[in-house]
């Protein structure tokens, strides 16, 4: 019976986060099936004013303006309906007995037979009435949309309707400025673009989620550099994409974040001086706590961790752990520290329709909330809410808000929300993540420490108003570099199909992403060069490989570091992979002998 309140209150967030996409979707439906024929007969002969273009940071045009066409009927002008109907049948690549039943079962004598045609097409109908003489055919010039990069960021850039107007993203958000002719420039980068929606086009083929969410971030200024969202679709052929395709699930999907919150509840708990970097939890595999009233609380973590730190429950991340460290805060001043975070309200991006999440006031929390809180369930979020904390941890403790269009006018609202010597403790913390033993190894990548933390959160099943065995959401977030990040990446697996862990399935995209970014971005790594001025560059020298009685340690050296070993005759050496050393055998320090088969994995 104690079960029941805590599944009444999950199931009323899922369902608030289902209902509230669900009334989000239907009422752009109904607005955009509202346009569709709203144009009035007076207007063909008139001409819609022009809308200003939309751009990437960098100038790339993602939205632009272009010359087009309506081709309308006036029943009653039309002399022959089968000369008619047969001249314009190729031309719009309607069949023939089409266009004439449309003309003849119209309530109206004025009816549009294609709306936003080319140029091109519109000019061969006036050749047509000039040879021909076609009468009862109207050519309604009109301004129309052009998406250069087609489906590359569709939910962000959103779409317009028949008469121009913007019904979906940036489109509708930024509808006034448009519709003035002004220029807007989103804070995107089309290249990082790219990159996100070509890693996540691969998590789709390999995994088979429902969906896919990456978002990349410059933490310091909160400027959103790529926002990926699968599936998406080409905002020149709106009809042909459905409600799901067109939402921009960054902004306006709720969901539990799972473990991944953990860095947020432990630092907000570190920085209001709940628990310290020393303070000891036991971990025997569950967390259990029996109330004045008796109702027992359990929680269980996937291992018996034993005494663990703030660092350990990181790492391993330890659900037992950040359980227990929640105990030591009361639960209105959790609260209150969780909305510092940002969660439970916008962050006011620039994206119409965002969530705000779901985080219950803490005076309608059962005896669980707390505990199950800590460990990312029982609140909802959006990938932008968690972007927006990301930048406490990256920043030191500073707050900055998320931003898609790029606007030297609006002031940001930073603000401190913990202490710098909290926010870096974390950042070690995620930091060891990247280890051996830690959860996120597999987003390693060589010469560049990442600050990572992973997740795999359960999804509630609406049938049963429990957690489902079979529906997770896997997750990664990334800080690079970890001592002084400049670059926040985040991404969800949202239902993969098979493996589910978000060490397995989501590590390993956020180490492909970072060795392309790092590379794009410029962020300085080990094996870069170093550029100082005046024109020296300084080209760090190949490490030498010695390998004599015992065997070192050759963790992080590239396969080019490698050819040296490879080419000694008296030693066997075996490689499997690319890029640099993860795993090795003969462990460091074991004896070696002429016998001796090293075997060294790259990634």
């Amino acid at each position: 019976m104690a079960d029941k309140p805590r599944l009444n209150l999950r199931f009323l967030i899922f369902a608030i986060a289902l209902s509230g996409f669900a009334l989000f979707a239907l009422g752009r439906y109904a607005y955009l099936a509202s346009l569709k024929n709203t144009i009035p007969p007076g207007s063909a002969s008139g001409e819609q004013a022009g809308r200003g273009a939309i751009s990437d940071r960098n100038g790339r045009q993602l939205a632009i303006q272009t010359r087009l066409a309506n081709i309308s009927i006036w029943r009653p002008s039309i002399e022959d309906i089968e000369l008619l109907s047969g001249a314009l049948s190729p031309i719009l690549n309607i069949p023939q007995s089409e266009i004439v039943n449309r003309i003849q079962s119209s309530a109206s004598d004025f009816l549009y037979l294609k709306k936003q045609v080319e140029q091109s097409i519109a000019d061969k109908i006036r050749e047509l009435q000039n040879e021909k003489g076609l009468k009862g055919v109207g050519i309604e010039n009109i301004y129309g949309r052009v998406y250069p990069e087609k489906n590359l960021a569709g939910q962000l850039i959103g779409f317009v309707g028949d008469d121009n107007q913007g019904l979906g993203g940036i489109e509708y958000a930024y509808n006034d400025t448009l519709s003035k002719g002004e220029d807007v420039t989103l804070s995107i980068d089309v290249n990082v673009q790219y990159i996100l929606e070509d890693i996540a086009r691969k998590i789709m083929l390999e995994s088979k989620p429902e969906a896919v969410m990456f978002l990349a971030m410059d933490n310091a200024t909160g400027e959103i550099l790529g926002s990926a969202s699968l599936p998406n679709f080409d905002p020149n052929d709106i009809r042909n994409s459905t409600d799901t395709e067109r939402m921009d699930r960054p902004a306006i999907w709720a969901y539990e974040p799972g473990s991944v919150f953990k860095i947020f509840s432990l630092a907000g708990l570190m920085g209001q001086g709940a628990i310290t970097g020393e303070s000891i939890f036991y971990c025997n595999g569950e967390y259990e706590h029996t109330t004045n009233l008796g109702e027992r609380v359990v929680i269980k973590c996937l291992a018996a961790h034993g005494p663990v730190s703030a660092n350990d429950i990181i790492v391993y991340s330890c659900n037992a752990g950040a359980a227990y460290a929640s105990d030591q805060m009361d639960n209105l001043s959790f609260y209150n520290t969780l909305r510092d975070f940002g969660f439970g309200q916008r962050t006011d991006a620039g994206i119409s329709g965002e969530t705000p999440g779901i985080l219950v006031d803490s005076k309608r929390w059962s005896a669980r909330s707390k505990p199950t809180i800590a460990i990312g369930q029982e609140i909802a979020v959006s990938a932008l809410q968690m972007m927006q904390a990301a930048t406490i941890i990256a920043n030191d403790g500073i707050l900055v808000r998320p931003s898609v269009v790029l606007s030297p006018e609006t002031a940001k609202d930073n603000r401190r929300v913990i202490d710098a010597l909290t926010a870096q403790a974390m950042r070690s913390y995620m930091k060891n993540v990247t280890s051996d033993i830690g959860t996120g190894w597999r987003a390693n990548v060589a010469d560049l420490s990442l600050a990572v933390k992973t997740g795999t959160a359960q999804i509630i099943d609406s049938r049963t108003n429990r957690y489902s065995d079979t529906d997770f959401i896997a997750s990664c977030m990334a800080m690079l570099p970890a001592d002084e990040p400049s670059l926040v990446l985040y991404l969800v697996i949202i239902k993969p199909k098979g493996e589910f862990l978000g060490g397995r399935i989501a590590a390993p995209p956020i180490r492909e992403a970072a060795e392309q970014l790092i590379d794009y971005l410029g962020i300085p790594r080990g094996r870069n060069p170093h550029v100082q001025h005046p024109g020296v560059v300084t080209v760090p020298n190949l490490r030498q490989i010695v390998i004599d009685e015992v065997m070192p340690d050759l963790t992080g050296y590239s396969k080019r570091e490698l050819l040296p070993l490879i080419n000694q005759q008296e030693l066997k050496v075996e490689i499997k992979g690319d890029g640099w050393v993860v795993r090795q055998t003969p462990l460091p320090g074991a004896p070696v002998t002429v016998d001796t088969v090293i075997q060294l994995e790259l990634q």
